[in-house]
């Protein structure tokens, strides 16, 4: 058995609020050179690898740049950092709702990305907040989607990631979602839902099987007026796009939702006129380092409940 290595700090500092990327050499034989491997592994044509190593681009751990030449080595790490896709900007800040040397609690804008991931890298919340609060450690202790808006806790120490991180998968963190979505009479609420949903690796949606439940929201209607009602939603679980999917299978699909009940394509990347209307409204937990119990209610409110006419129209 491999005894596991401690990884080394990165020789690079930050870009714009984001990090290196950190590639490990595997312990497989069947490459001579780093170049080789790097090739193979990350399917850069054109010469990219080639181009970063001759400008010196690509690091060791002791700093030195990685030579074309370099032979491979098992287990090296290497670091470089990629280039930012182009982005538009999301025009909505990105709120501080509680800051202490432990935590960061932020309320999110819809559009903005929790942490990098794909086309969305620097316009991240995490990347934002690196840069605004010069904390380049920040991490995050779980992930909001792009298009929901609202709370996402956010560790200031790598060290007590771990501990902050346990809380939501132990469920000792009370969430509480808002939403807006059609009205039915029909309908009885308050309803518990349990269902299996998988979500699978490059398709768009996820969806409901048969199986052992792993997926379990309680739905509540707060109030209801010209056909549209405002949810309060109560995941126990936390399934990719569970909540937008135990609404759909309610029959009551959330507002602004382009993948369910159907996917209608994906919006133009300058278009913030109508969110998915869906808050993560409030957060609560016990703190696992100071004892401290926090609840943080966020400031948002969804449009086509505060302007109706808005989104009627």
């Amino acid at each position: 058995m491999r005894r596991r290595t401690r990884i080394p700090p990165s020789p690079l500092p930050q870009r714009d609020g984001v990090d290196p990327v950190r590639v490990r050499l595997p312990f497989q034989e069947g490459w001579a050179t780093v170049r080789d491997h790097l090739v193979a592994r990350l399917s850069a044509g054109d010469g990219v690898i080639d181009a970063m190593l001759d400008a010196g681009l690509i690091f060791g751990a002791d700093g030195r740049a990685v030579t074309p030449d370099a032979p491979y080595v098992p287990g090296l790490y290497v670091w470089f950092h990629r280039d930012l896709p182009d982005e538009v900007r999301v025009p909505h800040p990105v709120e501080v709702v509680y800051r202490d040397e432990h935590i960061v609690v932020a309320d999110k804008p819809h559009f903005l990305a929790t942490t990098p991931r794909g086309s969305h890298v620097a316009e991240t919340a995490l990347a934002r907040l690196r840069r605004d609060l010069d904390l380049p450690a920040l991490t995050a202790a779980h992930r909001l989607d792009r298009l929901t808006a609202g709370l996402v806790l956010f560790t200031v120490r790598p060290e007590e990631r771990g501990a902050y991180q346990s809380l939501f998968r132990d469920r000792r963190v009370h969430k509480e979602y808002e939403a807006v979505a059609p009205y039915d009479p029909a309908v009885a609420l308050p309803r518990t839902l349990h269902s299996r949903i998988v979500k699978e690796r490059g398709v768009l949606t996820a969806r409901e099987v048969a199986g052992e439940p792993n997926a379990i929201s309680l739905v509540e209607l707060l109030e209801h007026r010209a056909g549209l009602g405002r949810y309060r939603l109560l995941p126990r679980t936390g399934q990719t796009h569970q909540l937008r999917v135990h609404m759909n299978a309610l029959g009551l699909p959330i507002l602004g939702d382009r993948l369910y009940p159907e996917v209608t394509g994906p919006e133009p990347a300058d278009d913030f006129r109508r969110p998915l209307q869906l808050l993560a409204r409030v957060l609560e937990f016990p703190d696992p380092v100071t004892g401290r119990r926090h609840r943080f209610v966020s400031g948002r409110t969804l449009d086509a409940w505060s302007a109706y006419d808005t989104w009627a129209g």
